[in-house]
C-alpha cells in the first residue's frame, strides 16, 4: 500500500532538546578548583619545611667524599725549533719526473641518450616538447622494425659519457626519467 508523504506535517520538536540547552550552561566547578589549589599549596609548604633537614654524613664518609688537593703540575716547556729549516732547501732543489701515458689517437665513439619510443608521432612530439621545457634539444627518429614503425626521442651526440650523464641529470630534475645512454649508432 502506498503512503502519501506530500501532505504529511513535520514532526514536533521533543522536550529533550530543551534539556540539552540547560546542560550546555554548566557552572564552573568551584569546589574542585579550591581542592586543587589547596593541594598545590600543601605540597609547596611540605617542600619548604623539609629543606635543609637531610642528615649529615658520618665523619669517616666525609673524608672519602672530599677531593684531595694536589700540587699544581709545572708547565712543560716546548723544545726550541731549529733556527734553520733544511727541508725548505731540499724541496727547492728536488726535481720530480712524471710520465704521461699517451692517449690513443683514434677517437672514441660518441654517446646518445634515448628517452622515449612511441608508435605515434604525436606522442613523440609531446615528449620532445617536455624535454625542450627542461632546456635540452632532442630529435625524433623514425625506425622501421619487424612489428612496424617506431618514433624514438633521442638526444645527442655527446662526445663523452660524462656529458650524457650531465644531460640525464637535468632531465631527472625535470621529472623525466627512464632515459638510457649508449654508443651512437651511425
Amino acid at each position: 500500500m502506498a503512503k502519501d508523504y506530500v501532505g504529511r506535517s513535520k514532526p514536533k520538536k521533543r522536550a529533550a532538546k530543551s534539556s540539552r540547552a540547560v546542560s550546555n550552561n554548566k557552572r564552573f566547578p568551584l569546589p574542585l578548583a579550591l581542592a586543587v589549589i589547596a593541594a598545590i599549596a600543601g605540597f609547596a609548604v611540605l617542600l619548604f619545611n623539609i629543606k635543609g633537614t637531610a642528615p649529615t654524613p658520618p665523619p669517616e664518609l666525609s673524608e672519602i667524599v672530599q677531593p684531595k688537593t694536589t700540587a699544581p703540575k709545572p708547565k712543560a716547556t716546548l723544545p726550541e725549533p731549529p733556527k734553520e729549516r733544511t727541508y725548505v732547501k731540499e724541496l727547492e732543489e728536488k726535481k720530480v719526473e712524471v710520465e704521461i701515458a699517451e692517449q690513443s689517437s683514434k677517437p672514441s665513439k660518441p654517446y646518445q641518450m634515448q628517452c622515449a619510443s612511441f608508435r605515434s608521432r604525436d606522442k613523440a612530439e609531446e615528449s620532445k616538447a617536455l624535454i625542450a621545457f627542461a632546456g635540452l634539444e632532442s630529435q625524433i627518429r623514425r625506425t622501421e622494425g619487424k612489428n612496424g614503425a617506431w618514433y624514438r626521442v633521442v638526444l645527442g651526440p655527446y662526445p663523452t659519457k660524462r656529458d650524457a650523464e650531465r644531460a640525464r641529470h637535468i632531465l631527472q630534475r625535470a621529472k623525466i626519467n627512464g632515459c638510457q645512454i649508449w654508443h651512437w649508432n651511425f
